[in-house]
């Protein structure tokens, strides 16, 4: 029963109990408590839904990985928040350490392609640059069992016309705090946390100690403001 049912049934047993009279007074007056202990219950419910959808969404993203040390603390610290991420990984690193990316897969995160060798596209290599992510592709497959149509090209160059050819999604980002060139991670915190809004998508690497302290320290704070962190996927598409 909705909402409404529930204080139509309420509305009615109040009249029931003033046609009762006093001695159905008690019983009445009982079932009355109840009904609108349930509707307290439901509106609280409904309340807390909407909270969720209403706060405003980002996407932590990680590339480079999977490192054998790192990537391992962020996942733990991920896990004990109840965050998921997306991580572009490169085939080498993957089939490297493919416990880790099979731990990233079954704890929920998204997994993307950032090429086998951390591969930049540039005029003359094309063809090249095609097969290192047909080849990560098949890597990603392997470990997970799944395909991924998300792609990050390193640097960023990117032909479009590779999206039909291989039936791939770029996802560049919109805060880079530059995460990988820092051993200050309150500076990387401070970096995100004053440039961030809604629907941004921020950039950083599972392959040093600072970005990982950092992006915990990013989680705890947006969180606290009221974000939530979702995968690029539903960032984008939900």
């Amino acid at each position: 029963m909705g909402v409404r049912g529930k204080m139509i049934a309420g509305a009615a047993l109040l009249v029931a109990v003033i046609a009762a009279g006093t001695a159905g007074m008690v019983s009445c007056r009982d079932k009355i408590i109840n009904v609108m202990n349930d509707i307290t219950d439901v509106m609280y419910r409904e309340e807390q839904e909407t909270d969720i959808m209403n706060k405003p969404k980002i996407a932590l993203t990680f590339d480079d990985g999977p490192h054998p040390y790192y990537t391992e603390q962020l996942l733990e610290g991920l896990k004990e928040r109840d965050v998921k991420v997306t991580f572009f990984i490169t085939g080498e690193n993957a089939e490297a350490y493919p416990e880790i990316v099979q731990e990233m897969h079954e704890d929920g995160h998204l997994i993307g392609n950032h090429t086998y060798h951390h591969t930049q596209l540039n005029a003359g290599n094309a063809e090249a640059f095609k097969q290192e992510i047909v080849k990560t592709n098949e890597v990603i497959r392997k470990l997970t069992g799944e395909d991924t149509i998300y792609v990050r090209p390193p640097y960023g160059s990117w032909n479009k016309e590779f999206e039909k050819e291989l039936n791939m999604f770029p996802v560049l980002w919109t805060i880079d705090p530059l995460d990988w060139c820092s051993s200050d991670a309150s500076c990387i915190v401070r970096t995100v946390c004053a440039k961030v809004g809604e629907n941004d998508i921020i950039l950083m690497h599972d392959q040093y100690k600072t970005s990982v302290t950092a992006a915990l320290a990013v989680v705890d704070e947006l969180t606290a403001q009221g974000y939530e962190f979702v995968t690029v996927e539903e960032l984008l598409f939900d």
